[in-house]
């Protein structure tokens, strides 16, 4: 079964792959709604007002973004007793959460770049948010959401103004923000499969076809690749793929 949700929350039944690709499943009239009681161990499929249960033996959440991946949908798949497929819901949290990822890379004694947390109650002195960062990090900066994903809300910032500006940008998509040093450098990612015996893939560099790897850059242009062979210097990549486990 194929269920998904509109940016409004809202949780339809799907009839097929066709109508999501094409977006038609939007218009679908079955209402399907996760049911946190684990007697049902499943679905509420609601049409023309009459009810009917559809039991579950897995989910496979493919959802992306906040919600998705910050161990609420996990906590509701948890509480109706359903095997899923994925990250846990503490996994989930931190992992989706920069902010908190941070301090556990910290801990860890692994090198990352240099930030300045910031949350709501100090953005209401924007002054005192600024000092704060340029008493840290030297321009350009990058602000970001601290639990967003897909690059939303995320801004490199050159001079306070644009400073001022990203921190009332980020501030509208988390009450966290994140901001970060600017490391000219290569993007790479690894990826971390397991549980008690976590093991790395391969290392991909992301090659983005814009200044940072935006949002468009990521889902709209074209050129943005991400090389599955780079080459990096001897024994680097080993270090990043043994990092990437300390962390998982």
């Amino acid at each position: 079964m194929l269920i998904a949700n509109t940016k409004d929350g809202h949780w339809v039944l799907a009839d097929s792959i066709d109508d999501v690709e094409s977006g038609a499943w939007r218009n679908s009239k079955i209402q399907a709604i996760i049911s946190p009681d684990a007697q049902d161990h499943g679905l509420i499929l609601s049409e023309n007002g009459r009810n009917r249960k559809q039991r579950l033996d897995v989910i496979f959440p493919v959802l992306h973004g906040m919600y998705g991946e910050d161990g609420t949908i996990q906590g509701l798949f948890e509480l109706a007793k359903i095997p899923y497929v994925g990250c846990g819901v503490l996994a989930s949290s931190v992992s989706m959460d920069k902010w908190y990822t941070k301090i556990v890379v910290d801990d860890l004694n692994i090198r990352q770049a240099k930030y300045v947390p910031i949350d709501h109650i100090e953005m209401k002195n924007i002054d005192g948010c600024t000092a704060k960062v340029e008493a840290a990090l030297p321009y350009p900066v990058f602000v970001k959401p601290s639990k967003a994903g897909s690059s939303v809300g995320v801004n490199k910032a050159s001079n306070r103004e644009e400073l001022i500006a990203a921190l009332n940008e980020a501030i509208k998509h988390d009450i966290h923000i994140l901001v970060e040093e600017a490391i000219e450098g290569r993007e790479i990612e690894c990826a971390v499969l397991g549980g008690y015996a976590p093991e790395a893939s391969d290392v991909g560099e992301v090659l983005s076809a814009e200044d940072f790897y935006t949002f468009d850059a990521k889902y709209n242009n074209q050129e943005s690749r991400t090389d599955l062979h780079p080459v990096f210097p001897e024994g680097k990549l080993e270090e990043v793929r043994a990092d990437a486990v300390k962390i998982f």
